[in-house]
């Protein structure tokens, strides 16, 4: 009897390490640092959104999730999310308060989605590459 309640514990406390890893995984095991990686595309805000317009689908699958570093003018700042040449929306990892408007730089993000009413690119987790004054 003492061997059958031994292992019914061992049981119950392995299937809460398994519930507890998995937890975890799916929480916290997704999370991508863009800082280290490298970009898949290089290209401008108008290439990209020339992309975007001419055939959502196909761009959608040649850069949906995929990091992208992407060159244009900063025309608009709100706190930690810039505007890239009226089309392209960065959600900045980090806030940097060097950036200014009408400056030109070079951001590194994840493409999210686009809205197509709106005509916008949206990023997340973006970082400045490289800013020209």
């Amino acid at each position: 009897m003492k061997k059958k309640g031994l292992v019914i514990v061992i049981f119950l406390a392995l299937i809460l390490v398994i519930g507890f890893a998995g937890y975890n995984y799916v929480m916290h095991g997704g999370a991508r640092d863009l800082s280290s990686e490298e970009a898949s595309f290089t290209l401008s805000s108008k290439d990209i959104t020339d992309e975007f317009t001419q055939n959502i689908d196909e761009s959608n699958k040649k850069y949906l999730e995929k990091a992208v570093a992407i060159s244009g003018t900063v025309t608009e700042m709100n706190g930690a999310q810039i505007i890239v040449d009226n089309s392209i929306i960065c959600n900045l990892k980090t806030l940097d308060n060097t950036i200014k408007k009408s400056q030109k730089i070079t951001v590194k993000g994840r493409v999210v989605g686009y809205d197509d009413l709106m005509q916008e690119l949206k990023l997340d987790q973006c970082l400045v590459i490289k800013k020209l004054k």
